[in-house]
Formats: C-alpha cells, sequence, structure tokens
C-alpha cells in the first residue's frame, strides 16, 4: 500500500461541531463522515493538513447550497466577512481539538511542524498533522495572532476561505465561471504574505480569486501553493485554476493537490457522487501536462465535499491508487502523486 499524504481535510469542523461526541468520532469511527483513526490506518492514510476551517452563522433564508449546485449554471452568494474577536476563540478551539486528537491517538498520531517530524511519522507508521487555517479570520490586521498561532504549530494558512476577510477576497461558488471575480488582496493582506514568508509559513492560494493569486505571486517569495483544486480548462468552476496560473505555481517550484469534490471535477459542474474516476485520472493528466510531475499531489477535501462513490472515505484511497496504477502511471510518479511530491514542496517552503 503506497501511504497517501494528503492536501487538504475537514475533519476538525465535524469535531468542533460534535464535541460531546469526539471520542465515537474520532477514536472508534462510529459516525459516517470520510475520516476517522481507524479507518486512516485501514487507507494508508499517512497524513495531510487539518484545517481549521470557521462556519459562517446559518441563515435559514438561504437557498439550499446541494440543489443550487446539481442545477448549474449558479452562482452562490458569499457570507459576510468574520472578524477576528468572534473567528479567534473559535479557532483555539479547534486548535484544542486538534491536540486532543494527538493525546488520544496514544502514539498513533502527532501534530508536525518539520519536515524532519513528518518524515519520521512516515517511517514509523504515525499519521502526521500539520495545522493550517482555511481562511485567516482569526488573525487581526497587526498580525499578532498570527505570531502566537504560528508557536502553537501554525505552518499553512489560506487567507480565505471564499468569504472576504480583512486581508483579500475569495472566488464565489459559481459554475460556469472564471475565478476572475473581483478585488484581491488588501494592503493588510499582503503584509500578512510577507509575514508568513518570514515565519515560512507556507501560503495556501486555494480559495483566492485570481486577483488575489497574481497579489500573492507578487509579493511572495515563497513556492505558490494550492493545496485542493483542480484544472480549469476540464471543469469551468471558478474554483479550479486556469493554466495560465498552473505554469505560474510550476515556475516558483510550487504545488497544486487534487480536489476529489465531484462539483470540481466533472464536467458539467454538479455535485454528485455518481461518477467513475475516469475525471480524476484526466485532471491528474493535466496537471501533470502543466505542472511537471514533481509538482502534483492529492487534496482530497475529505469531509468538506462530496466525493466520488467508489471512494467513499479515506478507506478507499486504495482504489483511487489502483486506478491510478491501472491509467499507467508508474511506481516512481506514483510515490510523487501519493506523498513524496508534499515533502519536497515543504522543504522549500519551510526549510529543512
Amino acid at each position: 500500500m503506497i501511504p497517501v499524504f494528503d492536501g487538504h481535510n475537514d475533519i476538525l469542523y465535524h469535531i468542533g461541531a460534535h464535541a460531546q461526541d469526539r471520542e465515537a468520532l474520532w477514536l472508534r469511527g462510529e459516525k459516517a463522515w470520510h475520516l476517522d483513526l481507524p479507518r486512516m490506518k485501514k487507507g494508508g492514510f499517512a497524513g495531510g493538513f487539518f484545517a481549521v476551517y470557521i462556519p459562517s452563522p446559518s441563515d435559514p433564508g438561504a437557498p439550499s447550497i446541494l440543489a443550487a449546485m446539481n442545477n448549474p449554471p449558479y452562482v452562490l452568494d458569499l457570507p459576510p466577512l468574520i472578524g477576528a474577536p468572534e473567528a479567534g476563540p473559535q479557532a483555539m478551539a479547534l486548535i484544542g481539538h486538534l491536540m486532543w486528537m494527538e493525546r488520544a491517538s496514544q502514539g498513533a498520531f502527532k501534530i508536525c511542524r518539520t519536515v524532519a517530524e513528518l518524515r519520521a511519522c512516515l517511517a514509523a507508521g504515525i499519521i502526521s498533522a500539520i495545522l493550517h487555517f482555511e481562511g485567516a479570520e482569526a488573525i487581526g490586521a497587526n498580525l499578532d495572532e498570527l505570531y502566537a498561532f504560528h508557536a502553537l504549530g501554525l505552518r499553512s494558512i489560506g487567507p480565505v476561505w471564499s468569504r472576504p476577510t480583512i486581508f483579500g477576497h475569495g472566488v464565489p461558488f459559481a459554475f460556469p465561471s472564471g475565478p476572475d471575480t473581483g478585488l484581491g488582496l488588501t494592503p493588510a493582506g499582503r503584509d500578512l504574505i510577507r509575514a508568513c514568508n518570514e515565519l515560512r509559513v507556507m501560503v495556501d492560494l486555494s480559495h483566492l480569486n485570481e486577483a488575489g493569486f497574481w497579489d500573492v505571486a507578487k509579493v511572495s517569495a515563497a513556492p505558490l501553493v494550492a493545496t485542493h483544486s483542480n484544472a480549469h480548462a476540464l471543469c469551468p468552476s471558478s474554483r479550479n485554476l486556469t493554466d495560465r496560473q498552473l505554469h505560474a505555481i510550476r515556475d516558483t517550484g510550487g504545488m497544486v493537490g487534487l480536489n476529489f469534490a465531484t462539483c470540481f471535477l466533472r464536467a458539467d459542474g454538479c455535485e454528485g457522487e455518481d461518477m467513475t474516476l475516469e475525471p480524476m485520472l484526466r485532471h491528474l493528466d493535466h496537471l501533470i501536462e502543466h505542472l511537471g510531475e514533481d509538482h502534483v499531489g492529492l487534496g482530497s477535501d475529505f469531509d468538506g465535499a462530496t466525493v466520488p462513490r467508489e471512494i467513499k472515505d479515506v478507506a478507499g484511497l486504495p482504489v483511487l491508487i489502483g486506478a491510478m496504477e491501472r491509467h499507467g502511471y508508474g511506481p516512481v510518479l506514483m510515490k510523487k502523486l501519493a506523498h513524496a511530491n508534499w515533502f519536497s514542496l515543504l522543504e522549500r517552503t519551510w526549510g529543512g
């Protein structure tokens, strides 16, 4: 079994929303989401980026997102900005849950801050976790919280999760649509990118709009990374990357993780899980063609998206690996896509 290191998951959102059941959810796998410790072991999940995501307050008057995404064309309105005073305590609670997951696993799961730690975990069969922020809502304009969260282990951050922040603007969920949907980084956003470079915190571009993408490209000295995004040429969703963006990522030694979300894979933009794995392989082929085989990995979006039924959850990762092998990917390329490229990217970003 080839170990898989994954670019993005949202299990912390579910742990936080069902804190009273977290032992059953995490240790015993008694809930029906994508991830838990037993199925990670079963599926060869070696580790990944664990996202801290601050949900928007519910709006009971909003139309069903799922219904809209199954009936293209659609443009979903973005929720309003959430400030650091509201988001900060929620982020701290989710970090606490991640630390509990480490303690409760009794050595089977470890939060890592260096590539050396990631490699040691892979060699020992320990599942590794990188603390990631999917949206920088918990950080104020003076960036003091960034330094505090870094001290707690934060090593990767997306300035936005689609919803705007004081740092920039994301893409609305729209199909068909390009990613050029509005303004880019704010002055505070440029300061955030420079501070992340200083701290060697990886910057994730997956939810930024195109203007923000190019603003980061101008400001950042680090490789450009999109942890869970696909090819716009094959699925014209606002969330997917154009070939020009892919070339810019390649030219900085960056990386893209293939998103398993069906709405970003299917040519019709629909959310339905009833699809073969062929679109995933086409997106991988396209990403490899435009980025090179050293700059592509996996970024499942487990527990944050609808994934193909053939995969179903993390225990289904060997199904994808088998499909890649039958597609003609050799063992060296498959190892790169499964985990080696992520480790090399992080060495270029974090340092040895």
